[in-house]
């Protein structure tokens, strides 16, 4: 049980300004429990009170998770003066303050992107100790060897760092890419140009990298390059979870 004020929660939950929210409640369209409300500072318990705009109910959501099918030229972060962000993807309905990519992919990496407005959660996943399995199809310029991948599954030096051991398996040739190999890699961690660092070690090339499955919840199929839908409380737990 949380007890907020009546601004705060019109606010966050209607994707506007504390500002523009005190007007709404002075309009007197703000009813709580069938009665009206025209202070601010009206005290809500969000899990039991009805609040109602008009007719219209607004539900409380502490906070929401995003999938985002993330196309190319679209960067990772909350705003950006210069390109077009993530969060800028996210449709009205679900735009609220405060959402950032749980995450990052490269600006031409495409596929699964978090997007949320918990920090705890984003820690949790992301955080070194806790670092949940992501799955990419990756499209190289060659095929791999059977000594490249023992080497991924022990850990790829990178000179610097040792990583951890990571899977990679052949899937199929990809015909759009004039039959280059495909291959399914799972990783465990998040570092700057990783997977593409990884296969240079090798003397290999990343020509398409697609992020399709964060912890065991995988990218949602239908979901075309740059839709988005909000995630129900089941799949946000499979996310949690370190393998499928």
């Amino acid at each position: 049980m949380e007890k907020i004020r009546l601004d705060k929660f019109l606010s966050s939950q209607l994707n506007i300004s504390r500002t523009d929210a005190k007007k709404l409640i002075k309009s007197k369209t703000v009813t709580v429990n069938g009665t009206g409300v025209s202070k601010a500072e009206f005290s809500v318990n969000t899990a039991y009170d009805k609040v109602c705009v008009g007719s219209k109910e607004v539900s409380y959501k502490k906070y929401i998770y995003i999938m985002l099918n993330k196309p190319k030229g679209v960067v990772s972060a909350s705003a950006s003066e210069t390109d077009v962000t993530v969060v800028d993807l996210v449709s009205e309905s679900l735009k609220r303050s405060g959402l950032f990519p749980a995450g990052r992919l490269d600006k031409d990496t495409t596929g699964f992107v978090l997007i949320t407005d918990d920090g705890e959660f984003a820690h949790n996943i992301l955080s070194p100790s806790h670092h949940i399995e992501k799955e990419y199809e990756v499209t190289l310029e060659r095929e791999v060897s059977g000594d490249e991948i023992s080497a991924f599954s022990e850990g790829i030096n990178l000179g610097d760092i040792l990583l951890k051991p990571a899977s990679l398996d052949f899937l199929q040739f990809n015909k759009d890419r004039e039959d280059k190999p495909q291959y399914s890699i799972v990783i465990t961690e998040g570092r700057y140009h990783q997977i593409k660092r990884m296969f240079a070690s090798t003397g290999n090339k990343v020509l398409e990298l697609n992020r399709i499955r964060m912890g065991a919840l995988r990218l949602d199929k239908s979901l075309d390059l740059g839709e988005c839908r909000e995630l129900s409380d089941e799949e946000v737990e499979r996310i949690i979870q370190r393998k499928i």
